[in-house]
């Protein structure tokens, strides 16, 4: 017995549209998430476990992006991206935050924010190449949706070496490149482990200023009249 069986499998004027992927500039055809989908968020979203959360999301982004995709191993900022891009034409392209007035950092002010006016962006000095010595340097990638998946549960000072093993991608040494699949884990640990306070502040800086959703809000404080502007960065800043 079909319940309207005209509907089943209709595309119900759900329009595709298109985003630029920030890692690569690649095209990707998207759609906006349908009921079952967001009821499945919905649901992981009730439990208050963070890996429910990224897995419904996963799969949320894998069935709206046609299945072109596996968010698991893209970039974590390019499934940021691209899930704020869904959500923004699925359920509405304006969302409302608070922030804190600039002047005085503690006026709190209600802001709308524009999604279609949200990019990905990084410094100007970013870059993915660390120098360590005059020969020796990393090549790093960035961190996926897996890795931040797995490192979850960890303690933030295990999880911050993890994290930095895990997005080794070269090691140049002159002529020589080591690739991270040749070496083995325990070796790369020493490695790590190794290097100095400086050379570890070098790769911190390439995790802080890789690429992140920001948004430029224009901001009034209602008690001082004064205007002044509100960066707001960062995947969750964008969910309070």
């Amino acid at each position: 017995y079909e319940i309207m069986p005209s509907l089943v499998g209709s595309e119900m004027c759900i329009r595709d549209s298109t985003l630029t992927l920030p890692s690569t500039g690649d095209k990707l055809k998207y759609r906006p998430f349908l009921v079952k989908e967001q009821k499945a968020m919905m649901m992981a979203q009730e439990t208050e476990d963070d890996t429910s959360i990224q897995d419904a999301i996963a799969q949320c982004i894998q069935a709206c992006t046609f299945e072109k995709i596996d968010p698991w191993i893209l970039p974590a900022f390019d499934m940021e991206y691209i899930f704020l891009k869904i959500r923004g034409k699925s359920i509405g392209e304006k969302i409302e935050l608070t922030v804190l007035a600039p002047d005085d950092d503690e006026t709190e002010v209600p802001i709308t924010v524009d999604l279609t006016k949200v990019e990905c962006t990084m410094t100007e000095d970013h870059t993915n190449e660390i120098e360590l010595t005059d020969t020796v340097k990393l090549i790093m990638k960035y961190p996926t949706l897996k890795q931040t998946a797995i490192l979850e549960d960890t303690s933030e000072s295990v999880r911050m070496f993890d994290m930095i093993k895990s997005c080794v991608y070269q090691i140049v040494d002159g002529e020589t490149i080591h690739q991270d699949i040749d070496i083995p884990s325990e070796e790369l640990e020493v490695f790590i482990e190794n290097m100095s306070s400086l050379h570890l502040e070098k790769v911190t800086d390439f995790f802080e200023t890789m690429p992140k959703l920001t948004y430029l809000a224009k901001v009034t404080n209602p008690k001082t009249k004064k205007k002044g502007e509100v960066l707001i960065e960062g995947f969750a800043s964008f969910f309070e």
